[in-house]
């Protein structure tokens, strides 16, 4: 059985189906559009010009950084909140969505640290890739020597549940990339049971393609995409 990703809700009020579409198509391009939950209504509400273009400009991969994250438009004022799993990254988050806008559109982040437990382990994964043998949930020799570092880790948390989430390029099928990440997701949570990571404490996600945190247009984007996530739950 394939595990999907929470549904990403869109919903509001906007002037015409041209923007709605608009809208949805950024949507779909970010999240994947078995993802994403269309609750937009057309409504005869005024919006200031190119209301549209200005929010799809900040539908973007860079979004997927902020974990329970929710992003308001309400006019010309736009607010994101979440967490991010390091203080250092919020100031040049808030900046690069701030200048994506021009005025009279104004951009309020709220984004708080996530967990130390969560900063314990993305320390520990340094961003770097997890990776396995081409097109196969067998663990390459770099992947093995990234998650001994990970088990070291994982016993400092304190028996806290962390998800193991897979994610693939968008190369090839996506039915096919599902499966795929969901059978890595459960090669690195073998290889940490083996490890002395209780079972109970692991989960596992596979979301295919359709989180990307990169341009799959490039082969350097490609691979940041096709990554092993871990989330402090």
């Amino acid at each position: 059985m394939v595990a999907y990703a929470e549904p990403v809700v869109i919903e509001g009020a906007v002037p015409n189906e041209a923007t709605k579409q608009l809208i949805l198509n950024k949507m779909y391009g970010v999240y994947g559009a078995n993802q994403v939950i269309d609750k937009i209504r057309v409504r005869p509400v005024s919006a200031p010009n190119g209301w549209g273009d200005s929010v799809t400009k900040i539908i973007l991969p860079e979004l997927n950084k902020v974990k329970q994250g929710k992003l308001t438009v309400r006019g010309t004022q736009v607010e994101l909140m979440g967490k991010m799993s390091d203080q250092n990254k919020i100031q040049p988050t808030t900046a690069y969505f701030q200048n994506l806008l021009q005025t009279p559109y104004r951009f309020n982040a709220q984004l708080t640290v996530n967990l130390a437990e969560q900063q314990i382990i993305d320390h520990t994964l340094k961003n770097r890739i997890i990776e396995f043998e081409s097109g196969s949930a067998i663990l390459a020799a770099s992947g093995t020597k990234i998650l001994d570092e990970m088990a070291v880790a994982l016993h400092k948390v304190g028996g806290k549940k962390v998800k193991i989430i897979g994610h693939t390029d968008s190369s090839g099928d996506v039915e096919k990339n599902l499966v795929l990440s969901q059978q890595r997701a459960a090669a690195v949570k073998k290889y940490l049971i083996a490890k002395s990571i209780a079972a109970e404490s692991l989960s596992i996600e596979g979301l295919g393609s359709s989180k990307p945190v990169a341009d799959n247009a490039t082969a350097d984007g490609r691979k940041k995409n096709r990554r092993i996530e871990f989330e402090v739950l």
